[in-house]
């Protein structure tokens, strides 16, 4: 009980930390000022749509659970995904670490083997890639027919191909667990062979392994609900192409869709620089996006602070419930 008590404790210190280190970094002047320009019905209209986003992130990761475990409500998970975005976004990188707290939330709340639990949020995430893989591709062909990069067009349409090839992985891999082959599987058994049976890190590996094959199963068994969570994933990028162009308009900035999705896509990439909530790399990204397309650069940051301001809000309430624990919602 003391254990578990102290355990609490340093997660929710730890927490607090990592909160007041991001905010202490990010330009809160700023971003208030870059707020005062829109009206609170603006305000609301984007808070509202960034509920509903989030509803649909949670959907998606909820018709996963529910094809194979009825047991599992809709409304904790919302929690549950806010907790893990919370991690997610102030972790180095592709705005991934947050999964290993979702696992834990269902087989600590809800009796889910670790083995089963891994496998629904595998899937989640190989959706959530999926989507967001279509969008950078189409999105980079933006930045290609918008005129963003024309001085290195032919150097940029060349680095884009190996690019690409990685961008059809989300979907190859769903084709190969329907297909009933298991990459990831066949990959972490050549490490197998060179690990001790009862070590950590082979229990690891064979957990994975373990999960993706059930991660199969759902893709043969449930279809339709593959097809439902995939749509689910679609109509989320919907809603982040339609926020982004509506904060544009609030912004009163003059581009058109095409070169409003290719600005959208430079900030997308930024978060994949190994920087904690994209910091700096943001900020940089839209900049660099809205000069390239003759307007000022105040009007990128200005967008980039208001994409701040929300970020933090949802991935500090996101640290916030992470900070409390796991106690199961009734």
């Amino acid at each position: 009980m003391l254990k578990q008590w102290f355990l609490r404790v340093l997660t929710v210190l730890l927490l607090t930390a990592l909160l007041y280190w991001a905010l202490r970094n990010a330009p809160l002047g700023e971003i208030l000022a870059s707020l005062r320009l829109l009206t609170l019905a603006q305000i609301g209209w984007l808070l509202a749509l960034n509920s509903l986003i989030f509803v649909l992130i949670t959907l998606r990761w909820w018709l996963i659970l529910r094809a194979e475990s009825r047991r599992v409500p809709f409304l904790p998970l919302i929690g549950y995904r806010l907790a893990a975005f919370g991690l997610s976004y102030f972790t180095p990188g592709p705005q991934v670490g947050g999964e290993p707290l979702q696992v834990l939330y269902l087989q600590k709340n809800y009796g889910l083997t670790f083995a089963r639990a891994t496998s629904a949020v595998i899937m989640d995430k190989l959706l959530e890639f999926l989507a967001n893989f279509l969008f950078l591709a189409l999105g980079l062909a933006a930045v290609v027919q918008s005129g963003m990069l024309t001085a290195s067009a032919t150097q940029f349409n060349l680095a884009l191909l190996p690019l690409l090839a990685l961008l059809l992985w989300p979907a190859l891999h769903i084709a190969l667990l329907l297909a009933r082959r298991h990459p990831i599987s066949a990959l972490l058994r050549l490490f197998q062979l060179h690990l001790p049976r009862r070590s950590g890190l082979a229990k690891t590996l064979r957990l994975l392994i373990v999960s993706e094959h059930l991660a199969g199963l759902f893709c043969r068994r449930h279809l339709k609900s593959l097809l439902l969570a995939l749509g689910a994933s679609l109509l989320v990028w919907i809603g982040m192409v339609y926020e982004y162009v509506f904060m544009l308009a609030c912004l009163r900035a003059e581009l058109d869709f095409q070169q409003a999705l290719a600005s959208l896509t430079v900030v997308r990439l930024s978060f994949l620089m190994p920087m904690p909530a994209g910091l700096g790399t943001l900020e940089a990204s839209q900049v660099f996006a809205v000069t390239a397309f003759g307007l000022p650069a105040a009007l990128g940051l200005s967008l980039s602070l208001l994409m701040r301001a929300r970020d933090l809000l949802i991935g500090g309430l996101g640290l916030l419930l992470a900070g409390q624990g796991f106690r199961k919602a009734k």
